[in-house]
């Protein structure tokens, strides 16, 4: 008498059947599924980083799409994230992922600002996973702490993550900082570009794209210890013209002047309620932010980028983005006298005259 048995599926297949799952069981807001569908993974022998890498990571990333597509709200988006959030918990403490240390000590980090804390725990599980003691200390970390932190501990490096863009200038103090009481810096996060260029222009030590290459790149061997005499102005030297500062400074009268000025030049405004005025100034708000952070960096492409998802976003929700361009031209008339400002804002109204504008992808 023979037994058929159905042939087990190859390791990627099953976790890209266990990430469907997770998935559908997060979209439903249904937090005790998600879990044991993680917690019965680890029980069968599903290997811990790539649960976490492969899976809760990849689930994530797809609340990210959805939230984009306008398929899942902002409250939506949150329950999710929330639901990851205690997936990984309920790895981190699952006998699976109990490893001896047998490496250094890493703190791992969110810039000051930044709220997306989830691929900072997700980086610190791995580095638990492989080997490292490691100090978790979660999102928004103001610099000041971070050092004060760091000079109890002797740490070997900080790992600093960044989701938000806008938060380079913060998270460029920071590095310097670090650097300053010679601890070497790994960053990572969308924030410092797909290609880690930001990174290197803010004189990060290393940089990686993804939890993944930042362990297999701290494993590799020890970061450099920086020089101690390293200063920010070292690294941006076009910052000497004042316009990020002056900028920067007077953002929320720029906002105001421009909102006020809007109206007039976009008629369609006039028939908004109190809550798409609101939106309104919102956007406007963090355009004013992208081009003071693309004034810190020297870097049109960013503002561009920003420029063109925003559009993506707007257009996903039914929102005019006739009123983009008209607003970038505003703000060019009042920063008339900041030559670096007003390339970028041109550059911006460009890119929102190109035929796939509003076809935005989502990386930065």
């Amino acid at each position: 008498m023979s037994t058929n048995t159905a042939p087990r599926l190859p390791h990627d297949a099953l976790l890209r059947q266990l990430a469907d799952e997770v998935w559908d069981a997060v979209a439903a807001s249904d937090e005790y599924a998600a879990t044991e569908l993680i917690l019965r993974a680890l029980d069968e022998g599903a290997d811990p980083e790539s649960v976490l890498l492969d899976v809760i990571a990849t689930v994530q990333g797809k609340v990210g799409e959805e939230w984009a597509a306008n398929r899942m709200t902002v409250a939506q988006e949150h329950a999710a994230t929330a639901i990851n959030e205690r997936a990984v918990g309920a790895v981190s403490v699952h006998p699976a992922a109990r490893t001896a240390v047998t490496r250094g000590r890493i703190t791992v980090a969110c810039v000051d600002g930044e709220w997306h804390a989830l691929p900072a725990r997700l980086l610190t599980e791995v580095l638990k996973l492989r080997g490292w003691r490691v100090d978790y200390l979660g999102a928004q970390v103001p610099s000041p702490h971070l050092i004060a932190h760091l000079h109890t501990t002797n740490a070997d490096a900080v790992a600093l993550s960044g989701s938000i863009a806008t938060r380079l200038p913060t998270a460029h103090a920071a590095i310097t900082a670090c650097q300053a009481i010679g601890v070497p810096v790994l960053v990572g996060g969308a924030a410092f570009g797909p290609t880690g260029q930001y990174a290197k222009l803010l004189g990060a030590d290393a940089w990686a794209p993804d939890a993944r290459s930042a362990a297999d790149r701290l494993a590799h061997g020890p970061l450099s210890r920086p020089l101690p005499d390293h200063q920010q102005f070292d690294d941006l030297p076009h910052l000497g013209d004042q316009e990020y500062t002056l900028v920067a400074r007077n953002s929320a009268s720029l906002v105001r002047t421009v909102f006020n000025a809007l109206e007039a030049a976009f008629p369609a405004m006039a028939a908004y309620d109190d809550l798409q005025r609101e939106r309104t100034a919102e956007d406007l708000a963090h355009i004013v932010e992208f081009l003071t952070t693309a004034l810190y960096l020297d870097d049109e492409a960013l503002f561009t980028w920003f420029i063109t998802w925003t559009a993506h976003i707007l257009d996903a929700r039914g929102v005019p983005v006739q009123s983009l361009p008209p607003a970038l031209n505003l703000l060019a008339g009042e920063l008339k006298d900041f030559p670096r400002a007003v390339r970028i804002l041109r550059r911006g109204t460009e890119a929102l005259a190109a035929p796939h504008a509003t076809a935005a992808g989502t990386t930065a």
